[in-house]
């Protein structure tokens, strides 16, 4: 289990460096607890994930995943997805304002982008009714 937890850690600070950000655990907390809607993780916590001596749990791990753009699976195991694990590309449907929205819009903090959830939300929902 401990190289497990070691592996996680290199891949999880190479992540951080494909984003320009130093695999330092004072900025992963910073950076973690800024996107994350639970309860903030400890500065201990961060540091262990990049010492190699602690794994996140798996909502966690979907957070940091989206943080770094990478299949939460890789970074949790390493390697490339396998064929029956193949997602479809969605993103490939949007022009380039949409995926600038998207790209801001995940860059918000939590409490704003649930703002912005309720928002889309509540149109759909408008749109639906025909109001």
């Amino acid at each position: 289990m401990g190289d497990e937890r070691h592996e996680f850690s290199l891949r999880l600070a190479a992540a951080m460096r494909g984003k320009g950000y130093a695999p330092r655990p004072g900025v992963l907390h910073k950076l973690f607890n800024s996107h994350y809607e639970g309860q903030s993780v400890a500065f201990s916590t961060a540091s262990k994930w990049l010492s190699g001596q602690a794994l996140p749990r798996q909502d966690r791990l979907q957070v940091l995943a989206a943080l770094f753009n990478v299949e939460p699976h890789v970074l949790r195991f390493g390697g490339k997805l396998r064929v029956g694990e193949a997602r479809l590309d969605w993103t490939a449907q949007l022009g380039p304002q949409d995926r600038e929205m998207i790209q801001a819009f995940v860059g918000l903090p939590s409490t704003q982008r649930k703002l912005v959830r309720e928002l889309v939300s509540t149109l759909a929902e408008a749109v639906k009714t025909g109001a």
